[in-house]
């Protein structure tokens, strides 16, 4: 069999038709799900975009070793176990961070190819001035950030072709064409719709009948809001994040529909899926984190952020349902190894979803959702790094019990290095009852304190299982005082 891998960054699982949106324009990927296996209880799993195509790419849990870094030269990796087993492998991208020089997360893909130009790459340095589309202040890096690189980089476009998911979604389909003769694993990853949200308009006229005349924050600051943007201008961040899904969609369809021109749906397996969500003013925030000037914090993982879409197309559509079963981005090498029916190797700590394609839901109990919690070079495991556990009916919220912050520097979320730091608090421990509150709205740890007990005995377990540091551990053990009496 045959895997078409598809990723498309910061996709939120509820602005997909298939998920119960009723207001986006998702028409591809909806149709694609009516004949797959579509996953409801789908997790981010390593956070943020690097961490997450390290667990993609080995199997490993990379929250408990490993920040955002490049790929390690002894991690075990997909694409050179299908090698060896004489599966063709092909890697398609623009997503910059996980492929940029000396990250090297293409490791071992017989072709490859990264579509430059994303986000703040290097790429171009004409023309010599863009006109940015609102007060600098409001944008992450100001003047001369991200944006003002990104409009550099974007500025020869002509028409829809020329954007990114097109771009990306065209290379895979030409690569198909050439090699379809063959048993292949195929990877797309396309950076959309992350940030700079500049759908082409008339996306964005199907969420804005009526030309919006304000600023375009298109690349916002991670923090509060409403300490810089007005309702209005938050709206149109969202219709332009919409405008960038119906984008997505429509060239995802595209390779889907290539897939099926090439008599190729018969015999491969289809994953579409991302790393994470976004927070697009829900609990006050936009952004998945906290970033002013050169410190950074990161933010509790709720619903809007943790769950995922995931979407599973066996040949001929057979077993399509919706499951129950908590899927994470670890399990995605063990399931495809062995539907390529090739060995998986005891490097691996994720689980196959086989069973699960085959109607069994009961693959783990919960999910856990974390930035980086520990590693070689950390001293203590910083406080505001926090797991989010996810299980039937619950959402615990709870990181390392220190007495105090160590000093620490990241690279998430953006490969930019930042002081880790606590720039708001409390950053103490929350809970969540998911069937009456499915967005964590209300902390209900003080009624339920026996709830989060068990939630973190299950993550002290889920931790030592996937080789957290030793010496760190007791830290997670620790009952915080909320969660006393």
């Amino acid at each position: 069999m045959n895997v078409i891998l598809i990723f498309s960054d910061t996709l939120r699982v509820d602005f997909l038709g298939c998920y119960g949106n009723d207001w986006i324009h998702t028409p591809y990927i909806d149709r694609f799900a009516q004949d797959a296996i579509v996953f409801d209880r789908a997790y981010c799993g390593s956070f943020p975009t690097v961490p997450c195509r390290n667990d993609v790419l080995t199997g490993r849990w990379t929250l408990t070793y490993k920040p955002w870094a490049p790929l390690g030269t002894d991690e075990v990796v997909l694409a050179e176990v299908l090698n060896e087993a004489g599966c063709l492998t092909a890697l398609f991208a623009d997503t910059p961070h996980p492929f940029a020089p000396g990250f090297n997360y293409q490791r071992g893909f017989q072709a490859w190819e990264l579509l430059r130009g994303q986000e703040h790459d290097p790429w171009k340095t004409a023309p010599a001035e863009v006109a940015l589309p609102c007060s600098p202040e409001k944008l992450r890096g100001g003047a001369r950030g991200a944006a003002f690189k990104y409009l550099q980089n974007v500025a020869w476009r002509r028409s829809e072709e020329d954007y990114f998911p097109a771009r990306t979604m065209r290379a895979a389909a030409s690569w198909l064409e050439e090699n379809c003769g063959r048993p292949f694993f195929l990877y797309v990853d396309t950076f959309d719709p992350h940030e700079p949200w500049d759908p082409p308009a008339h996306y964005l006229a199907h969420y804005e009948p009526e030309q919006y005349q304000g600023e375009q924050v298109i690349y916002p600051r991670y923090d509060r809001w409403a300490d810089f943007m007005t309702e209005a201008e938050l709206k149109h961040c969202r219709n332009l994040y919409a405008g960038e899904v119906s984008l997505v969609d429509r060239w995802v369809g595209f390779l889907l529909e290539r897939v099926e021109d090439l008599g190729l749906l018969e015999e491969t397996a289809i994953i579409i899926t991302t790393d994470h969500g976004f927070y697009l003013g829900e609990h006050g925030y936009v952004g998945k984190s906290l970033i002013r000037g050169n410190q950074h914090q990161s933010l509790p993982l709720y619903p809007e952020v943790a769950r995922v879409p995931l979407i599973v197309r066996l040949p001929g559509g057979r077993g399509h349902r919706r499951s129950r079963a908590f899927a994470q981005p670890v399990d995605f090498m063990p399931t495809i190894l062995e539907l390529m029916g090739v060995a998986v190797p005891g490097s691996v700590q994720g689980k196959s979803l086989v069973p699960v394609f085959e109607g069994q839901d009961d693959l783990r109990p919960f999910a856990v959702s974390s930035p980086t919690l520990s590693g070689p070079h950390v001293d203590l495991p910083h406080p505001t790094n926090r797991a989010s556990v996810t299980a039937d009916e619950w959402m615990l919220i709870l990181g390392a019990q220190v007495d105090s912050a160590s000093a620490e520097i990241t690279s998430m979320v953006d490969s930019l290095r930042r002081e880790v730091t606590i720039l708001e608090g409390p950053v103490g421990p929350e809970l969540y009852h998911l069937p009456s509150d499915p967005w964590c709205t209300h902390n209900v740890i003080a009624d339920h304190k026996d709830v989060a007990r068990r939630l973190q005995a299950g993550l002290v377990v889920f931790l030592r299982d996937a080789c957290l540091r030793e010496d760190h551990l007791p830290y997670f053990a620790v009952t915080p005082p909320e969660m006393r009496g």
